[in-house]
């Protein structure tokens, strides 16, 4: 039997490795491999295969289900879409707390616990440009595919990130399925083709099967699927975009079969909601008499400042693009916003020297 000091000892080692590993995906100029890249799929799908029950409990096949119950006694930080932001992901894994101890090493230590609001893929508005020129290379081929190569490192970048972060700490670190989360640019099971800028889906999908091919592309998309909608805190729920309608256990649970739940909690558009989904979901969820006291996080939708309040200031939207916009929830406090909706430094090189 390992000591305590000899148990800190390897947590440590395995902390400090993971980091490595980390810095050494934000600063790799080329793509990932496909054959070690295949590897990490593989292994975090064991993982989200065999979640704990209590944390996710398990749909009628057997599965874990559409659910994440968070836990109520350490702290969390909500992560906004991350749309290619490797700098962003990895700015807040690195970032010490007042004690001087950083995320990673609360997360090692069960002293803390993170949920991403989905959206690994396709960067956004800083790289429009880079659209335009992808588009080119797509319609020619990908003869020529040097943009393309560019926007694929930091997708495939920050999906690893999220992959070795879940199978590092699988009960404190969770990423909920997005709209995004559709490699196959799939129109049906609740997903829906994507463009935006340019032809994203369609691009992503010629790209993946030109490149990496039909095993890697058919993994990723049952990695993708295999990912929870809704998480449930203390006083709050997350998902990816705001609920279309009130959806109770069962149907979140069950959500591999039920493709109006995935839609629901991945594609809603503002103002497309049926009036009181988000009070119904939170006194359902949580606790009705305290209903005003709730918030349910999402973003999907970008807002121009820290955090933009919906559903009668109920639902709190926090995807800025253009900021590193993150909400801490404490434990044994009530939700304050203003408080709570932060803005990190964007300081990645101080903290990678």
């Amino acid at each position: 039997m390992e000591t305590a000091a000899a148990e800190d000892f390897h947590q440590k080692e395995e902390t400090s490795e993971l980091q490595r590993k980390l810095i050494e995906i934000y600063r790799r100029e080329t793509l990932p491999e496909a054959d070690k890249y295949l590897a990490l799929i593989e292994r975090v799908q064991s993982v989200l295969d065999s979640e704990d029950a209590d944390i996710r409990p398990k749909s009628s096949s057997g599965l874990p289900g559409g659910i994440v119950y968070l836990k109520e006694d350490i702290p969390i930080i909500i992560v906004p879409d991350l749309h290619a932001r490797i700098d962003f992901l990895l700015t807040i894994l690195l970032r010490k707390n007042e004690n001087g101890l950083s995320t990673l090493q609360l997360l090692a230590t069960d002293m803390l616990q993170i949920v991403c609001v989905g959206d690994g893929f396709h960067a956004e508005g800083r790289a429009a440009e880079r659209w335009a020129g992808a588009y080119e290379e797509y319609a020619d081929g990908y003869k020529r595919h040097d943009y393309m190569d560019e926007e694929m490192r930091e997708s495939l970048g920050v999906m690893e990130m999220v992959k070795e972060m879940k199978c590092a700490f699988p009960a404190n670190f969770h990423f909920l399925k997005g709209n995004h989360e559709n490699i196959g640019n799939e129109h049906g099971a609740g997903n829906y083709a994507f463009r935006k800028y340019s032809y994203e889906g369609a691009m992503v999908l010629f790209y993946m099967e030109k490149f990496y091919g039909d095993v890697f592309l058919h993994s990723y998309a049952q990695f993708e699927k295999s990912l929870p909608l809704l998480a449930v805190g203390k006083n709050f729920l997350v998902s990816h975009a705001e609920p279309v309608a009130f959806f109770n256990r069962e149907d979140v649970i069950e959500y591999r079969d039920r493709p109006d739940v995935v839609y629901g909690l991945t594609w809603t558009a503002n103002d497309e909601a049926e009036d009181g989904s988000v009070n119904r979901m939170l006194s359902y969820y949580l606790d009705e008499e305290a209903i005003n006291e709730y918030y349910y996080f999402g973003g999907h939708r970008p807002v121009p400042e820290l955090y933009h309040p919906r559903a009668g200031g109920r639902y709190v939207q926090i995807h800025n693009p253009d900021r590193f916009i993150v909400a801490m929830i404490g434990v044994d406090k009530p939700i304050n916003l203003d408080e709570d909706v932060i803005e990190i430094e964007h300081n990645i090189n101080t903290l990678i020297d």
